[in-house]
């Protein structure tokens, strides 16, 4: 079974590969998802790029400290998902497989270590309409067939 793709891949293009590892965290009643903001206004999973020889834990730990201020308890692996897309800011076309894990229980450490973030919970079918990649929304139906049937 292959794995879910999103976005076009372009003949001719030489991709930069990201990998990325990102979460799927309900609030307690879970009927909202938490969002990341980036500076340039699209709204993404927490989450981010696997640094050096981080594996998919060690990195979504630190990346929910970064971007949250969490420390979360990881529960399934629901798959990978790849997406092609350009970043206009980078200058840079990507091939970005996404890791997508949810998020069982949290504790708020204190504030975010990136302070140019905005977070914020969105009700699930908006949190899907406002996100801007294919793979982090096929992370939340994911996560709604585990819970939502």
């Amino acid at each position: 079974m292959s794995n879910p793709t999103f976005g076009h891949k372009k003949d001719n293009i030489n991709y930069q590969n990201r990998y990325g590892v990102y979460a799927v965290i309900p609030n307690e009643e879970q009927d909202k998802i938490i969002l990341v903001q980036a500076p340039n206004g699209a709204w993404f999973l927490p989450g981010g790029e696997i640094e050096g020889d981080e594996d998919h834990y060690q990195a979504l730990e630190r990346e929910l400290i970064e971007e949250l201020g969490f420390k979360a308890k990881v529960g399934d692996y629901f798959g990978q998902a790849d997406e092609y897309f350009y970043s206009s800011h980078r200058d840079t076309h990507f091939y970005n497989p996404a890791y997508i894990y949810e998020v069982t229980s949290f504790d708020i450490l204190g504030n975010p270590l990136e302070d140019f973030n905005n977070l914020a919970w969105f009700p699930i079918l908006e949190a899907k309409e406002k996100l801007k990649r294919g793979s982090h929304r096929w992370g939340i139906e994911m996560w709604q067939k585990k819970y939502h049937k």
